[in-house]
């Protein structure tokens, strides 16, 4: 028999599954759970959306098109970005559109490294970019970021891990799993450790327009910071676009020649019916992305209530729609708080630990949930809470 255990690519064999995944694994078999776990808008993708797709294919628009993306959506983007960010990007040179934001960061990872080049990850984070990186054969060098400094990366925490072998900084900010969000102070402090050197930075901005109280600053704003900047991006979070696999890349045309190579190797375009939907949402979905931020502000501020009511400390996300409490004091790791969490009480969140190892003693609670949800996880919570203090453990 073929032994399929010598032929996998050593990188992947040392490349564990998920750490969302494996928790999400043991939902698959059980029934009547309250879960905040899932990142995904629980909004149905706006109608006008929808009606440009299927209009798309109703007139037979189901080709190839460009590799970069279609000539229409490259320049809504291009505008998208000015009129939102302040951002100036080229339409025909210095925008292309890939599958996801997901296929964005992985392009542009696999795009700068070479064996042995280090790339910066400030943590907790999303779990994509230290397996990519790795894949890629980078060295992934962490940064355990802190609740007490609002979990943002700081500009000391960065100087001092810098090396000679540096290439990259992963910027994922507005933050998933904790609701950080960079000021432009904090932006201009990064970029005064990043000046002078030959460093690039991923701002990954997919959260952008989902900030509650302050507008979302791209770091390629920052004076001397575009030249060395990939924004990657798309459309899932702000319209409630996940299954439509949308996003894009924007950079200074001398990187974005170079990483449409890979993508019209390994891709060759976005699916063009998404092409056509998120040309709609970029030109008429502005109304959209301003109800759906409502929406969840007010569930960011009825989950953050709810949990400083039962006791359970956090930090006040200011974007995306997560909130990260301290769960740490209950003599339980996070996957052992989360797990009989979920048995217990049939309540699910995602410990800490999935995003990294700064996030032990803390869990992720997505609040992308209708309030009535979000009220009945929140009794769940308390009763395991109290359930716990009966045992003995915590105040």
């Amino acid at each position: 028999m073929i032994n399929y255990d010598t032929l996998f690519s050593n990188t992947l064999k040392n490349t564990k599954p998920s750490g969302i995944r494996k928790f999400f694994d043991l939902l698959a078999d059980m029934g009547d759970v309250t879960a905040l776990t899932v990142g995904q808008p629980d909004f149905v993708t706006p109608y006008h959306i929808r009606e440009a797709a299927i209009e798309s294919l109703e007139e037979g628009k189901t080709y190839y098109t460009a590799n970069a993306g279609t000539k229409e959506l490259r320049e809504e983007i291009s505008s998208y970005l000015s009129r939102r960010f302040g951002l100036s990007y080229d339409a025909k040179s210095e925008v292309f559109v890939t599958v996801g934001g997901s296929e964005a960061i992985d392009v542009a990872l696999r795009s700068f490294i070479n064996p042995g080049d280090e790339v910066i990850i400030p943590t907790p984070t999303f779990v994509c970019y230290e397996p990519l990186a790795k894949m890629a054969g980078a060295t992934p060098v962490i940064i355990n970021c802190r609740a007490e400094c609002g979990w943002k990366l700081t500009a000391d925490e960065l100087r001092e891990k810098i090396t000679d072998k540096t290439k990259m900084l992963v910027l994922p900010y507005p933050n998933n799993p904790t609701g950080a969000v960079l000021d432009k102070e904090e932006l201009e402090a990064i970029a005064e450790v990043l000046r002078g050197t030959n460093i690039i930075v991923l701002s990954d901005e997919i959260y952008a327009e989902l900030t509650y109280g302050k507008r979302h600053i791209s770091i390629a704003s920052i004076e001397g910071m575009r030249e060395r900047t990939i924004i990657a991006s798309g459309f899932s979070k702000a319209y409630a676009m996940t299954g439509w696999r949308l996003g894009y890349l924007a950079a200074p045309k001398e990187i974005l020649s170079e990483m449409l190579k890979l993508h019209q190797y390994a891709i060759m375009c976005a699916p063009t019916a998404s092409q056509f939907a998120g040309r709609e949402a970029m030109r008429e979905g502005d109304a959209d992305v301003e109800y759906m931020r409502a929406e969840y502000n007010r569930r960011r501020l009825r989950i953050y209530e709810g949990l400083k009511e039962i006791g359970i400390d956090s930090v006040m996300p200011e974007g995306a729609f997560y909130i990260f409490p301290y769960i740490g004091g209950f003599g339980l790791s996070s996957e052992e708080f989360c797990e009989r969490l979920l048995y217990e009480e049939r309540c699910a969140i995602v410990p800490g630990t999935a995003f990294g190892e700064a996030g032990e003693g803390y869990a992720r609670i997505s609040y992308a949930y209708s309030t009535r949800h979000i009220k009945e996880a929140l009794s769940k919570i308390a009763r395991f809470i109290e359930k716990l203090k009966a045992e003995g453990r915590g105040n």
